[in-house]
């Protein structure tokens, strides 16, 4: 009979309730308590999502004195640090949402956290369960793009803006970058094996977000709503990345590897203003070579699958516990994507190119 693995939940959002979806496909979880600042919350949430015995507390310490397996984060981004560096501290595994922290700094202290205590720090990148996504990892390292030297990433929705603390830089850190555009960032990084950024030139703006015409919540609306950067990646590689939560325009264009041999197009599924960001799945994958001294097509067939991605996420976690690791998906993977959005925003402000550096961990 397996063991049961106790989880904790911090932060009782919208995210909490997927991940509390999650740990119920599995049999062997029990979700023995929950934490949220805010006074009552915490018990609402237990009652909402009838959890039972679970114990309610308003200071996530005193959630984290339990006998915990590991730990969900699911609080506003700001709050991320805090909570992800007590967990590791005190011994529990982690599964923080992305994006992983507000700063740079806090990302390399989580970090070290993890490595220090043994745990394992795993970010919430749900898009990697998809198996095309595997499809697009595997051609991008086997070779047969020869070398990748370019790639495009991004996307933008046409009007897809959030509000609350999602808009607000001192509970967010940043807006589109960080909300949509870390997706981008893993899946282009991830497909490369996650080589170093060195360097970024960047612009960002919020003329829709800022602007009362096109949100209700234009006077508190203090991050980016769109974003472009150049970033150099070590290995010779350049990263052209690119989001937006509200343009005049139906898209930004696919995700592009250009190689030495061949190059891979790749596509996000889904349709309406909402769309066209690389958190969901995968629509189209298609190789651009040359076959005996023609230019050539070839489709990728996509894999039709109703594998529920958020699900597949949160059971990792738990299996990565039962098996005493890896992380599925390292916070120091993720430090990069965390890496590359401070640089863009220092980059933004100081209208030119910056360095990038990620010391010894």
């Amino acid at each position: 009979m397996s063991k049961t693995i106790r989880i904790g939940i911090i932060g009782t959002g919208g995210i909490a309730r997927a991940h509390v979806a999650g740990y119920r496909t599995m049999d062997n979880v029990d979700i023995v308590a929950v934490a949220d600042i805010v006074s009552g919350k915490a018990e609402q949430f237990i009652q909402a999502e009838q959890l039972g015995t679970a114990l309610a507390f308003t200071d996530h310490r005193r959630l984290l004195e339990l006998d915990l397996d590991g730990v969900s984060i699911c609080t506003p981004n700001f709050a991320h640090h805090e909570t992800t560096v007590d967990a590791l501290n005190v011994g529990k595994h982690v599964l923080v949402e992305k994006p992983m922290s507000v700063t740079l700094e806090q990302s390399i202290d989580m970090v070290r956290a993890s490595k220090k205590n043994d745990k394992m720090l795993t970010v919430g990148f749900q898009p990697r369960y998809d198996p095309n996504m595997e499809i697009v990892r595997s051609f991008v390292q086997s070779g047969e793009l020869g070398k990748v030297y370019y790639v495009e990433t991004g996307g933008g929705r046409r009007r897809g803006m959030p509000g609350g603390t999602f808009i607000r830089k001192d509970l967010a850190g940043a807006g589109a970058m960080a909300d949509i555009g870390c997706y981008s960032l893993d899946m282009a990084l991830n497909a490369l094996g996650y080589p170093k950024p060195l360097t970024v030139s960047a612009f960002t703006s919020n003329y829709f977000g800022a602007n009362p015409k096109y949100h209700s919540e234009a006077d508190k609306f203090d991050v980016e709503d769109f974003g472009v950067a150049m970033v150099r990646l070590e290995g010779d590689i350049v990263l052209n990345y690119k989001i937006s939560w509200a343009m005049h325009m139906d898209t930004l264009g696919a995700t592009m590897f250009l190689g030495t041999d061949a190059g891979l197009k790749v596509t996000p599924a889904g349709t309406g203003p909402w769309s066209g960001v690389w958190d969901g799945k995968v629509g189209s994958i298609k190789l651009y070579h040359d076959v005996n001294k023609h230019h050539t097509e070839s489709p990728i067939p996509i894999i039709e699958h109703s594998i529920n991605l958020f699900n597949a996420k949160v059971q990792d976690f738990v299996h990565a516990i039962e098996q005493g690791g890896p992380a599925p998906i390292p916070g120091e993977d993720i430090l990069y994507n965390q890496a590359i959005i401070d640089g863009v925003l220092r980059s933004a402000e100081l209208k030119r190119e910056v360095d990038i550096h990620i010391p010894q961990l």
